[in-house]
């Protein structure tokens, strides 16, 4: 039995790096192109020797030893740390014997509220993942007054993702501004990454983005971007799916939604917020 759990729970911290679609003609995803470098860094937080952190380190590495844990802090139950690795949700026993995952669908829940814990965790690690990509670089579609901002993040290739941009008219029209993000699903260095580069250095990124998902042809453009960076930073916010909707807080959303069951998701989280 324990080596089944250990077999899920490796899985698990490796799935997010998975998580990438293989071309429908078997081409090899990952073309050779130029990657650009991003900005944020693939290393371990520093703790304290001896400290339940340290322990709580050492019993995830046991796992495997090439695990990047982004940040740990004293988990919402006594006797426990809570850990942020690749976009997942990951607790440790104090005395670093005990690891579990918090996955897809799941996590760590007030019995009291019912939130769940593990997403308010993996919302706040959002936010400051998002902070890194500049305003200048996201695309943005906005009524004059909105009400609410999200930020999407997006593929040109997505059916769901075309849908979503089809209906911008009126999902601005419910007072929705939109922030693009890029995530191209086929991977770094892949036409799908190419193809987004262009649309992000594109005069005009807007019609550029439209016109890709429209099923325009993309015309090649090149440039200084973040693409490679944006794409990174939806891995490690836990993105399992494109498009994937994120509140101004980093809560998930959702997937694709019609634009009025947006607008209600949008309402009840500003509900939950207001109750504090």
């Amino acid at each position: 039995m324990q080596k089944m759990v250990l077999t899920v729970v490796v899985g698990g911290f490796t799935l997010a790096a998975c998580a990438q679609q293989t071309p429908a003609d078997g081409s090899n995803a990952k073309a050779q192109v130029p990657v650009a470098k991003t900005t944020l860094p693939n290393r371990d937080v520093q703790v304290a020797p001896g400290t339940a952190d340290a322990r709580a380190l050492d019993a995830v590495k046991r796992f495997n030893p090439g695990i990047v844990v982004e940040n740990i802090s004293a988990a919402p139950m006594p006797g426990f740390r809570q850990m942020i690795i690749g976009g997942q949700v990951v607790y440790v026993s104090d005395d670093g014997k005990y690891v579990f995952l918090a996955g897809q669908g799941g996590g760590l829940f007030d019995a009291g509220s019912q939130a769940n814990l593990s997403e308010d965790a993996l919302a706040a690690e959002r936010v400051r993942l998002l902070k890194t990509i500049p305003q200048s670089d996201r695309i943005v579609f906005s009524p004059a007054n909105p009400k609410y901002t999200i930020t999407v993040f997006t593929d040109i290739e997505c059916g769901f993702c075309r849908k979503l941009h089809s209906e911008m008219a009126e999902i601005n029209k419910q007072g929705i501004a939109v922030e693009y993000l890029a995530f191209p699903r086929q991977g770094l260095g892949s036409k799908d990454y190419v193809d987004m580069i262009s649309v992000w250095c594109a005069a005009d990124r807007k019609a550029a983005l439209t016109n890709a998902k429209t099923g325009g042809k993309v015309p090649a453009k090149d440039c200084k971007n973040t693409v490679a960076a944006q794409y990174v930073v939806g891995q490690r916010s836990g993105l399992t799916g494109t498009p994937m909707i994120l509140a101004q807080d980093g809560q998930m959303i959702g997937g694709y939604l019609p634009p009025a069951v947006l607008k209600q998701r949008l309402d009840a989280w500003a509900a939950t917020k207001s109750k504090g």
